[in-house]
């Protein structure tokens, strides 16, 4: 109120109105004035929804794809295969039960380790099946 008195006294009445016309203005912000309509909004998240369609095919699905390989190539590891494992240590299978999370690994002669099996990074060749029949 002492700001409107000091307005009215100084300037008068007309001016007063005047001023406070012109401070609403300034309050009003342009936001209210632009027309918002569903194709600004869905054009605004356009390149957020792009960049995400981008990083699942170039990021997530790659790293998914190896994910199933590399659990395909660990169930199917059996004895006498030459492996890597995460650590660098090569050696060849010498016992691998298919729902054991351990294998047995020779690492050179009569130097034997156990290795989980999730730290096999490569399969460097596989054996084949030896058929019992003899012929």
């Amino acid at each position: 109120m002492f700001i409107a008195h000091w307005h009215l006294g100084v300037y008068g009445a007309d001016s007063f109105k005047t001023h406070v016309w012109r401070l609403d203005d300034m309050l009003i912000t342009p936001a209210f004035a632009q027309s918002g309509g569903f194709a600004e909004g869905g054009l605004g998240l356009m390149p957020i929804i792009l960049v995400m369609i981008i990083f699942y095919f170039l990021l997530i699905r790659p790293q998914q794809k190896r994910a199933k390989q590399h659990k395909e190539m660990l169930a199917a590891v059996r004895r006498g295969d030459k492996i890597v494992t995460n650590g660098g240590i090569m050696g060849t299978v010498i016992k691998a039960v298919d729902d054991s999370e351990t294998i047995e690994v020779e690492i050179t002669k009569d130097v034997k380790v156990n290795v989980v099996r999730t730290m096999i990074a490569d399969v460097r060749s596989k054996t084949e099946p030896k058929s019992d029949a003899k012929s």
